[in-house]
């Protein structure tokens, strides 16, 4: 079991930075791939980042450019620096881990076992 909890949300000009860090306690999150989702309301979870267990990351159009994802495997933590936030990037953000055996799978929320509860995020244009 691995679980996770995410913080370093909140609400944020547009324009604006924010980092959002995803702590994993039960087992280390060396042993899986990570993924961030958001959701906003009334809106489907969607793919935001992924970055594998070698490293490799992957982005969603949407953010490509404008957020970076980081793991550090010694302190069981991922990182999802945001930068040039806007107003359509305000969602719960969700940090997730699992095992992903193809990255362009990396977008589906049910190839991932863990999540955690989610933090807020919000923009203000």
């Amino acid at each position: 079991q691995v679980q996770l909890v995410e913080s370093g949300g909140g609400l944020v000009q547009a324009g604006g930075s924010l980092r959002l860090s995803c702590a994993a306690s039960g087992r280390t999150i060396s042993s899986y791939d990570m993924g961030w989702f958001r959701q906003a309301p009334g809106k489907e979870r969607e793919f935001v980042a992924a970055i594998g267990r070698s490293g490799g990351t992957y982005f969603a159009n949407s953010v490509r450019g404008r957020f970076t994802i980081s793991r550090e495997d010694a302190k069981n933590t991922v990182l999802l620096q945001m930068y040039n936030l806007k107003p359509e990037d305000t969602a719960v953000y969700y940090c997730a881990a699992g095992n992903v055996r193809n990255i362009l799978a990396a977008v589906v929320p049910g190839i991932y076992t863990y999540w955690g509860q989610g933090t807020q995020v919000t923009v203000s244009s």
